[in-house]
């Protein structure tokens, strides 16, 4: 089954002191492109993140957000009380006006606060942890609810391919005496004698290499190959989009070889299947 990389997953966890809110966004991307962003008091998981990220999202363009928010008492800035006190009582020598005037000064002066660095215990690193893995859990999720469509998107395409594939193979025979008529009648148009035989060898020469035989039964057996890569337990968006470059290749070489109008037009909405399948496996995981 298919997978998508797109997808986004969002979880909330309530601490004693602090609320963490956890975003993961995933666009698609030829290989894993993570960036992650994380207060400092996390910096020492930020590796752990990444590599929970990797092993269960693989592939894509991943961006980790973990925002902290302060709900409780505590705080990482406290006041340094004893230098707020010695700037007050020096303030009071120097400039008039009552203690508050004299306290919002003082707060603004150096060392006033300092700044403590967070601890993320072990508990609350474990419920951060859970709340991570929800969060990818919701991302996998819609991964796959994308995935879905995009398969039976993919199945749709590909019964289009096979449908114009059998009325290529149809007129196939009516090219072949479309052919031949256009070069009895370019003989007969130059007005000279030529030995029936030899005409029929380079005829029978001329017509092979406009064959098409081959290029058909590789298409079909492309097309077969295709749709069991996606009911595949697996999602592998690189095979299905090798395969698909094949398909094309075939397409390209029946248009080439058809030299006939009605099969071209066959050919270029073959094509323009394709495309689309191909614009849509740039998406695939």
């Amino acid at each position: 089954m298919i997978q998508s990389m797109t997808g986004f997953g969002k979880a909330v966890v309530q601490l004693p002191s602090k609320k963490i809110t956890i975003e993961v966004k995933s666009l698609n991307s030829k290989n894993l492109d993570l960036n992650a962003r994380t207060p400092s008091a996390f910096r020492e998981k930020e590796l752990e993140i990444r590599k929970l990220l990797a092993s269960k999202l693989v592939r894509g363009k991943i961006d980790f957000s973990l925002f902290s928010e302060t709900t409780g008492e505590a705080s990482a800035t406290k006041i340094n009380i004893p230098v707020v006190e010695g700037y007050m009582k020096q303030l009071e020598n120097i400039v008039s006006g009552d203690a508050l005037h004299h306290l919002e000064m003082a707060i603004k002066l150096p060392d006033a606060t300092s700044t403590f660095r967070e601890e993320i215990n072990e508990g609350e690193w474990k419920a951060i942890e859970t709340a991570i893995n929800g969060a990818v859990s919701n991302i996998l999720e819609y991964r796959a609810d994308e995935g879905i469509v995009l398969e039976k998107d993919f199945t749709n395409r590909v019964e289009n391919i096979k449908t114009l594939l059998a009325k290529v193979i149809k007129i196939d025979p009516e090219r072949i005496e479309s052919v031949r008529a256009r070069l009895e009648k370019g003989i007969l148009e130059l007005k000279e004698k030529v030995d029936e035989n030899r005409f029929e060898q380079e005829l029978v020469y001329y017509i092979e290499k406009f064959d098409i035989t081959e290029e058909m039964v590789r298409l079909q057996n492309h097309l077969e190959y295709f749709i069991e890569a996606l009911e595949t337990p697996e999602s592998n968006g690189k095979k299905l989009g090798f395969i698909a470059q094949e398909m094309g290749r075939e397409i390209n070489t029946i248009g080439s070889k058809s030299n006939f109008a009605p099969m071209q037009k066959l050919v270029v909405q073959m094509k323009d299947e394709l495309e689309k399948i191909k614009e849509q496996l740039l998406n695939v995981l």
